[in-house]
């Protein structure tokens, strides 16, 4: 079997859910080829488990002081050249489109008629879960923006839906224990000078940053500022003893499997992150942070310690699912959905309901 594996690129998020799902393909000596849609190609980083890969323009979203911007998102699309990019991708001998949420490959196996399996976050509001209120423009994102034959949501929580558990990938060798009082931050969203000048009134507690401006290292008074890398992130995130974020979800995922704190700042105007932050709340598993503000932070820097979420290989099931042709099996999801949501644990705070 062959397989066009395509990835959203805009956030970071869906390349780190892909890199485990491209690690557990590469187990079972499956061929498959990674295209990534929605940057710019020299903005990618820490590739190295995608081999050869393409990449498209695509369709992305632009933010402005931590809003999303619609104006600019709706002046930067190009239809024609997106539309030029589906009728140009050519999928003759590949067996099988998986999709991370990323248009060019969904919209032309459509046309192609080559099976699509969709695997995303993204995919889990096609079913009727807690969300934030949404808007005509959210539902049609949800519904068009990368179609599939086959939608698999990933989420936090099953709502009594055939979702799975989020897909993680956590190098064990990293697993050292916590840096007292290190807090890491990653708003990429946010303006950097900003969210500076609110960690710097917050010393001695000290914070590393990581923000996509950034093209060096540089230490400022209780903040070590770093540029995106992904293996100096995952040392730092496992290293932490706590997480500010914006309300992703890959993340808030790896944050809670390993037992960090979490505050999520969500990205105003973006549905899904409005969404993920009030389900956080509503489990127990985080807090929200609604502005960079001192009042907001401290008493959360002040709170107990969290303990993990214990999820289980969602990758490798997905891959064995994948491989032996099960997605070709009606009832198949609901069944490796059941089998997966048993052998998660929730801290005891936890508010499952």
């Amino acid at each position: 079997m062959k397989i066009l594996y395509g990835v959203q690129g805009t956030g970071n998020g869906h390349i780190a859910r892909s890199r485990a799902m491209a690690l557990a393909f590469a187990k079972v000596g499956a061929k498959v080829d990674f295209l990534f849609s929605g940057r710019e190609p020299e903005s990618y980083f820490s590739m190295e488990a995608f081999g050869d890969y393409q990449t498209r323009r695509g369709l992305t979203f632009i933010s402005h002081h931590g809003k999303i911007d619609p104006f600019q998102t709706a002046w930067q699309a190009r239809p024609l050249q997106f539309l030029r990019e589906i009728r140009e991708l050519d999928l003759t001998g590949y067996d099988l489109v998986i999709n991370d949420f990323e248009p060019v490959s969904a919209w032309a196996a459509r046309q192609q008629q080559v099976p699509c399996i969709g695997i995303s976050h993204q995919n889990s509001f096609r079913y009727p879960i807690p969300a934030a209120e949404r808007g005509v423009l959210d539902r049609l994102l949800v519904r068009h923006f990368a179609p599939c034959d086959q939608h698999i949501g990933l989420h936090w929580h099953h709502f009594d839906q055939p979702l799975l558990p989020p897909v993680v990938h956590l190098q064990p060798q990293l697993s050292d224990p916590a840096t007292p009082q290190q807090v890491l931050v990653y708003l990429p969203f946010e303006d950097l000078p900003q969210i500076t000048a609110l960690l710097q009134q917050l010393a001695p507690q000290q914070f590393v940053c990581y923000h996509p401006v950034l093209r060096e290292s540089a230490q400022l008074g209780n903040i070590q500022l770093k540029p995106l890398c992904h293996q100096s992130f995952m040392q730092d995130l496992h290293h932490c003893n706590a997480v500010i974020s914006n309300a992703g979800f890959e993340l808030p995922s790896e944050a809670l499997t390993l037992g960090k704190k979490l505050l999520v700042k969500p990205l105003a105007g973006q549905f899904e992150q409005q969404s993920n932050a009030n389900t956080l709340v509503r489990l127990g598993l985080a807090t929200r942070l609604h502005k960079l503000e001192l009042a907001e932070i401290r008493p959360w820097l002040m709170a107990s310690p969290a303990q993990p979420v214990v999820f289980p290989c969602v990758a490798t099931a997905l891959v064995d699912w994948v491989m032996a042709g099960r997605w070709q099996h009606q009832g198949s999801l609901a069944d490796l959905s059941k089998t997966l949501w048993s052998q998660v644990a929730y801290p005891p705070y936890a508010t499952i309901g």
